[in-house]
């Protein structure tokens, strides 16, 4: 099995939606641009959002056994593959990159 790698690419942050439809949150989101974590598999990397965790685990484990050119052609490295958090107030941009024991290639 191999290891991927996820890097938080993009937050968003759309206050008018919090304004008008969001409970009060103190710690809503903890991610930021360029954070990086590496997961194994199945197993939730430690620090990560459980709710992101959701929404990308299926992409995670796809790639770390080998799956290539998720949605055909979309990436181009097709052992890659752009996932968002599912949170519609904060929404979180991941870039998911199999790893293995050769060089990290962009194909």
């Amino acid at each position: 099995m191999k290891k991927v790698r996820i890097t938080v690419k993009r937050v968003a942050r759309y206050d008018d939606l919090i304004e008008e439809y969001e409970n009060p949150m103190e710690h809503p989101c903890g991610m930021t641009e360029g954070q990086e974590f590496i997961a194994d598999g199945w197993n939730k990397p430690e620090g990560f959002c459980d709710s992101a965790w959701d929404s990308i685990s299926a992409f995670v484990l796809t790639l770390s056994h080998g799956g290539e050119d998720i949605y055909d052609g979309w990436m181009k490295n097709k052992r890659s593959a752009m996932i968002s958090c599912n949170d519609g107030f904060r929404p979180v941009s991941f870039l998911l990159e199999t790893l293995d024991d050769s060089a990290d290639r962009s194909e």
